[in-house]
């Protein structure tokens, strides 16, 4: 994390975690918060599956999970290790054996409940499988699937229960000398989830998971994960994170980076700052914001661009950014380069302007970046 001393109001001072790897990702400790997304597509089908994890990591994420819930799943899981870009955890639930047989194929992290898997036999083998393949495990607590001893304990699904949950799994794991872990408390509701992660933030060293499972579609899983994460993340809670929505699985990898990039944890590509438009507006806004948005999705450089309709909020957020425009009379608006009032541009040709003007920028700052690196 890096400080903000002139404006110290913006600082999010992230718990202290150890650290692991899930693949060559680091997670925790002073790692970046990584991005992860799951596949729906049927795992037997590798080419489907495939094509799911290249478009995921195309817009960013950093790990994605992939279901093995039969043998046949757990061979295509092979392949598909082999042809995918990023790191791949391999969900388990119960039979032993799948896991066994992911680590063997080269996941780089098991989701898993060790007290599901069977007697202590049966889990010393999924953790002697997981430490030989150099596969790290998610301990994956779900307020839908708490253990029956402790729903007869607490009376129904709560925090208390989900974090005795994953303290309980952690002992398993510890007991068996194995600490690669890191461990998720995930709930549908937003109060249960946070205060399950308050708490386990506060009970152990581990590494955490964060999600607001099954949040819903695109819409209301956005906004309840941006609340339930977005707090918890504002706290320093939080070293990985999936959105969990009814949606395309690069759709959960753009909400995820939004979320990160709006508390200043993550930067990757170009952050629009702009209007909600009113009878002021210069061009119709909410049209240009939809186009440059999608015009704009190949640059992975971070950098900002403003998009204002007219001149009362105009240049004063064109200040703070990369590339600017206001819509001001005639036609036509003013085109801000790193703060300053450039030139102006019409608006049937502001479009494609923009858009050479944020690649040449992208490439101004790979490019000082990269003599950066050279000095070093």
């Amino acid at each position: 994390m890096s400080l903000n001393h002139i404006r110290p109001w913006r600082n999010v001072y992230r718990r202290k975690s150890r650290q692991i790897h899930v693949g060559n990702v680091p997670v925790g400790g002073d790692a970046p918060i990584s991005v992860q997304t799951m596949t729906n597509t049927d795992t037997t089908d590798v080419a489907a599956t495939v094509a799911q994890v290249q478009a995921a990591a195309e817009v960013g994420a950093d790990i994605v999970r992939v279901s093995v819930p039969d043998e046949a799943s757990a061979k295509a899981l092979k392949e598909i290790v082999r042809e995918s870009p990023v790191p791949i955890v391999a969900d388990i639930h119960f039979h032993y054996r799948r896991g066994v047989e992911a680590a063997e194929a080269g996941a780089a992290c098991l989701r898993i409940n060790p007290g599901n898997i069977g007697d202590e036999k049966r889990v010393r083998e999924v953790i002697a499988a997981a430490r030989d393949h150099g596969c790290s495990m998610r301990i994956g607590v779900n307020a839908g699937s708490l253990e029956k001893h402790l729903l007869e304990k607490y009376g129904e699904p709560c925090p208390d229960a989900m974090v005795e949950s994953g303290m309980e799994h952690m002992r398993i794991l510890q007991d068996n000398d194995f600490h690669e872990f890191k461990i998720s408390v995930k709930a549908s509701d937003v109060f249960m989830a946070a205060a399950a992660y308050q708490q386990l933030a506060e009970a152990c060293d581990a590494p955490i998971h964060l999600g607001i499972t099954e949040a819903g579609g695109l819409m209301s899983g956005t906004i309840k994960s941006s609340i339930g994460m977005g707090n918890l993340l504002w706290m320093g809670i939080g070293d990985t994170l999936r959105v969990s929505l009814s949606a395309d699985p690069v759709e959960e990898v753009k909400v995820g980076y939004e979320i990160l990039k709006s508390l200043g944890l993550r930067h990757r590509g170009v952050n629009i700052i702009s209007c909600p438009s009113c009878a002021r507006q210069g061009f119709d806004v909410i049209k240009t914001v939809e186009t440059l948005e999608q015009r704009l999705e190949h640059i992975k450089t971070p950098m900002s661009l403003s998009i204002i309709g007219c001149v009362v909020n105009g240049p004063g957020e064109a200040l703070m950014t990369d590339v600017g425009f206001t819509g001001g009379g005639a036609g036509s608006g003013m085109v801000y380069l790193a703060g300053k009032a450039s030139h102006k541009m019409t608006n049937d040709q502001m479009i494609d302007h923009i858009v050479e003007q944020v690649e040449k920028r992208a490439e101004e700052i790979e490019a000082g970046e990269a003599e950066a690196t050279a000095a070093e």
